[in-house]
């Protein structure tokens, strides 16, 4: 089996200091998608090029102390993609694509794991219009690259897709991550361009159990009132090979909850 996993560390600093690594050393996942670094190269470099034995490839932002995705994997990459192309959302560190390309491989013989950091509207109709301009350039980047490869992407998508991925649907039909807009670039990509939701495939109608964000206002947490932001999408090819999956609750990394599934096949 391939364990991925993905989490939202909400600042390295911050998440390797509440236990992140020794919990890594114990569940040994292949690979572990990152988001939300909120470090640069020199924040990394002596102190996180590695973790639990796992080398990080990242995509840091401009801004310091913001944004910022990495992949650290147990095994090496033949090529590492820094950024998708974007004028603007590049220099804001939101994509890095390990790939793993193998011709003698039976399945996935061309494979990408990717993580990305879709950016978050909530704090106000500016970010929420970057939030849109993102997602329009986005998608055809996407199915460009399925042209050439599998892949699957992690990571925090900031979009809750169904009323079964959070607490209070009703009272959130109007703010950013489950605004209609939102989820219907969410069904258009998962039917038009014909991506899988792997956990949704493993776990069609779970509600609670599947939440992977909390507010940390109010009770949150203790209440289990969630949002389920945190995906593996996949190509189909590479969704057939999810064999189950688990969100870690026991404890807390950040504000996200680690999110992981095994796949059938090794690099």
């Amino acid at each position: 089996m391939f364990k991925l996993t993905s989490l939202n560390l909400n600042g390295i600093r911050s998440a390797t200091s509440k236990g992140l690594e020794d919990w890594l050393v114990q569940s040994k996942p292949d690979c572990i998608c990152v988001q939300e670094l909120k470090a640069q190269a020199a924040d990394i470099s002596g102190r996180f090029e590695e973790l639990a034995g796992l080398k990080g490839h990242f995509h840091f932002a401009e801004k310091k102390g913001y944004s910022g995705v990495g992949v650290y994997s147990r095994h090496e990459p033949s090529d590492v993609i820094i950024g998708y192309g974007s004028h603007e959302f590049d220099l804001e560190g939101r994509y890095v694509e390990l790939r793993f390309d193998q011709p003698s491989r039976k399945h996935l013989p061309k494979l990408s794991i990717i993580s990305a950091y879709f950016p978050s509207g909530s704090s106000g109709p500016e970010r929420q219009e970057a939030k849109f301009r993102f997602l329009a350039e986005f998608y055809p980047h996407l199915l460009s690259l399925k042209q050439d490869r599998d892949y699957v992407l992690c990571g925090d998508i900031n979009i809750a897709h169904q009323e079964i991925d959070l607490k209070n649907f009703k009272g959130n039909k109007k703010n950013s991550g489950f605004l209609p807009e939102e989820r219907a670039w969410m069904t258009r990509l998962l039917s038009e361009a014909g991506k899988v939701d792997v956990y949704r495939q493993l776990q069609p109608s779970t509600t609670g159990e599947a939440y992977t964000w909390w507010s940390n206002r109010g009770q949150a947490y203790a209440k289990n009132v969630g949002w389920r932001l945190d995906y593996h999408l996949a190509t189909p090819a590479f969704a057939a090979l999810a064999r189950s999956e688990h969100i870690y609750k026991e404890q807390r990394f950040s504000d996200h909850a680690p999110m992981t599934v095994d796949y059938n096949f090794t690099l």
